[in-house]
């Protein structure tokens, strides 16, 4: 019999370590993440008196593949238009709070002098906020339905994404001699075009092939279909020189566009989970505990340097973004921690070999300890902002609580030029895009084809003849896009002066136009600049004027948005969405949040009349969420099912004490399951039965006994259904269907002497 593989070996190890541990921390409330990395710990070489993986070359490469699936989860939570709509308040606090634990943690790694790279990529991991722990404890405390937890969760999505984009600029930094800003610059203007590039080119194919196939997708060809999808764009990714990783994340952006999102997160959720926790438990082995006697004050620095530093700066940046002191300090405090982007970031520095070994178990320390002190940190912020309130002077207590409020009363609608710049920008960059790509594809693989096949000048002439048909249709889009708009027509009508400045922006964007036919005539043909020039202009003018190619721009353009709006609308059908009301609540104090009622609720089968939810709790239900049905304004008759999502109005308090409500008044365990299995038995009726003469309704069998007749026996194969009018006789053998103890007080009402049961 061969022998077992050391990988199944290492990953029993792993796995039945992992489940012990976390089952521990899940007892002591604590978050799953730390369960992993202390089963890794225990599992390592490092720990002398414990069994030991064998490989750890096939288990960092297992890791390797949980991050892929951990930042393709990621992508498929991620929304670019939930970003875009977000308003800039997140992005400013987002912005504020990651450039400044930059700055501290690089300061701090100098401060220890550390080498250029461990502080670059230090300051990289303090930056990072855990999105799984913050969650966490929020869920923890009852905190998730308050209106500060929402302004948090916001942040970190942002500081999510630009996670991603600084791991891309680590890879790029660490692979040169020496970072700076003009290779910063050249990586963000790198990472700008591919992820508009895919986003755009992404939302053309996957989702209208998802459509094409959407009756031929079960189950288990969606999980193979979505995975494969996401190991394409990591490997795609990896060729173009980033990061697997950040491949994965932009094809789970793309995926989250699409109806089959939330299937999809729920098919790859138990693959991401495994993979996920062979990640963490790697994270934990990698911990040494002489490093961690060694770098113990650095250890303690950085924990203070977190915890003071999003204390101050976090509430700073919520403070930026219009957050009044007492709001901005809960945020600021709730952010207190790092955690797995951390750990992601010191792998993606130790696998390209630019940071020290003991940067790795001293992050991990941080992180643990942290985690630790985030539900302390989360309860402080409130007796931080009362003690200030008694050292600070009350105007500035008061102009502190209400500069909030008074930065978001200055923003107005924007204008009509605002919007229209900004539209015009938006099409003007992702058509440009498309253009280099399509250019690029053509002039690279396209032409050397042709050369093989033609003439040098005929192929040179057939490929700029098809490149131009490609790119008419973009090339049309750049010129001509908002001209006939709304805002456009209103500007160009309400005064003379805005004329010109409508006009620049169109010589602006054939100017743009122009440009590649310049640069495909001048590369094919090499006239005179002159001619050039006059040939791309007498082009443009062609493809402007051209009803047909207007046609095909349009197509595309609307095949675009479809898809990019295609789950926004399945949400609208099927009653998903949030109203749109909600944000106007935010300005009373109130908000509206999501309570999915649990299976097991007391609450279920119960009208909204009974629960009284208004008197009780304050709280208003505004909709029923049921399947594919949305009950709007339900009456006090509407009753309570289990799996209804209910949106409820009301404040912070009320909310919570409505959401602890539902979690708390939960239909208690049968300590005594294994006696309530059904049983069915005969029963012959004697002289003394107490419901002899009695019809079946009259018995009381089913209302007194809790059981069930389900027929007469009359000598025929078949039983026979017992009419209600009919009255039982002696003699008469039922079979009744009940619980073991129903039918024995049953068996007594018959006088036991005469009954005749068997059980099956």
């Amino acid at each position: 019999m061969s022998e077992l593989p050391n990988l199944v070996k290492d990953l029993a190890l792993i796995l039945v370590v992992a489940g012990a541990v976390t089952l521990l921390f899940k007892k002591l409330k604590q978050p799953l993440v730390l369960g992993y990395i202390v089963a890794g710990f225990l599992v390592s070489p490092h720990m002398p008196y414990t069994m030991s993986i064998l490989d750890k070359h096939d288990i960092q490469t297992w890791a390797d593949i949980g991050v892929l699936f951990l930042l393709f989860s990621l992508g498929l939570d991620f929304s670019f238009k939930k970003i875009l709509k977000m308003g800039m308040a997140p992005v400013i606090a987002a912005l504020s709070i990651v450039f400044s634990m930059i700055i501290l943690g690089i300061s701090v790694g100098h401060l220890f002098h550390w080498n250029h790279y461990d502080c670059i990529f230090l300051g990289g991991m303090l930056a990072m906020s855990s999105t799984t722990i913050i969650y966490k404890a929020f869920d923890d405390m009852d905190l998730r339905q308050q209106g500060f937890a929402s302004l948090v969760m916001s942040v970190l999505i942002l500081e999510d994404i630009l996670a991603i984009v600084m791991m891309v600029m680590l890879s790029a930094i660490a692979s040169g001699s020496d970072p700076n800003g003009g290779q910063m610059l050249d990586s963000v203007l790198k990472i700008g075009f591919f992820l508009v590039l895919w986003f755009v080119v992404g939302l053309f194919i996957v989702p209208t092939f998802l459509r094409q196939t959407r009756r031929l997708m079960t189950d288990e060809t969606m999980v193979i279909v979505a995975l494969g999808l996401c190991c394409l764009m990591a490997w795609i990714s990896t060729a173009v020189g980033f990061s697997s990783a950040f491949g994965a994340f932009v094809m789970g952006s793309i995926l989250a566009e699409t109806i089959e999102a939330d299937k999809i997160e729920r098919l790859v959720e138990p693959v991401k989970n495994l993979f996920g926790a062979i990640f963490f438990v790697s994270v934990g082995m990698l911990v040494e505990p002489s490093v961690l006697v060694d770098y113990a004050l650095p250890i303690a620095a950085l924990v203070v340097t977190i915890l003071v530093g999003q204390g101050i700066f976090g509430t700073l940046g919520f403070m930026l973004s219009g957050q009044p002191l007492k709001t901005a300090m809960r945020c600021g405090f709730s952010m207190a921690q790092i955690g797995e982007f951390a750990f992601i970031i010191a792998s993606l520095g130790l696998s390209l070999g630019v940071i020290s070994n003991f940067l790795y178990p001293v992050v991990v320390a941080v992180s643990v300890i942290t985690t630790f002190l985030t539900p302390y940190m989360i309860r402080a912020a409130v007796p931080c902002y009362d003690g200030l309130e008694h050292v600070l002077p009350k105007r500035w207590i008061r102009r502190l609580n209400h500069f909030g409020q008074a930065h978001q009363n200055t923003v107005e609608e924007q204008s009509n030029w605002k919007r229209l710049l900004t539209k015009m920008a938006v099409s003007t960059l992702v058509y440009t895009i498309l253009c280099m790509a399509v250019t690029a594809v053509m002039l690279s693989f396209a032409l050397p084809f042709f050369r093989h096949l033609l003439p040098h000048w005929w192929a040179n002439g057939v490929c700029g003849v098809l490149l131009l048909l490609l790119l008419a249709p973009f090339l049309r889009a750049i010129v001509m896009k908002h001209n006939h708009s709304e805002e456009f027509r209103t500007l160009w009508v309400q005064s003379r002066m805005n004329r010109l400045p409508l006009l620049f922006t169109v010589l602006a964007r054939v100017v743009i136009a122009a440009a590649f036919l310049f640069y495909i005539c001048n590369y094919l043909a090499r006239f005179a600049n002159a001619v050039v020039i006059t040939l791309a202009l007498v082009v443009l003018t062609l493809i402007v004027l051209s009803r047909r190619m207007k046609k095909r721009s349009i197509a595309l353009e609307r095949l675009f948005v479809q898809n990019l709006r295609s789950r926004e609308i399945e949400a609208q059908v099927q009653g998903k969405r949030r109203p749109l009301y909600g944000d106007h609540l935010l300005e009373r104090d109130i908000h509206v949040s999501d309570f999915d009622v649990p299976e097991d609720s007391a609450w279920a089968g119960q009208s909204l009349r009974q629960l009284q939810f208004r008197t009780r709790y304050g709280v208003h239900v505004s909709s029923i969420l049921r399947g594919h049905q949305r009950i709007n304004i339900p009456g006090g008759d509407d009753i309570i099912f289990p799996g209804d999502r209910l949106q409820a109005i009301g404040s912070d308090e009320q909310l919570q004490a409505f959401g602890k409500a539902l979690k708390g008044e939960l239909v208690p365990e049968d300590p005594n399951i294994e006696e309530r299995e059904m049983k069915l038995r005969k029963m012959v009726l004697s002289r003394s039965c107490a419901f002899l003469g009695k019809t079946l309704g009259e018995s009381g069998i089913r209302d007194r006994y809790s059981c069930m007749v389900v027929g007469v026996e009359e000598g025929q194969q078949n039983l026979t259904m017992i009419s209600p009018s009919r009255k039982f006789t002696v003699g008469d053998i039922i079979w009744v269907v009940g619980e073991r103890n129903s039918l024995e007080m049953l068996a007594e009402a018959n006088n036991g002497k005469n009954a005749t049961s068997s059980c099956e």
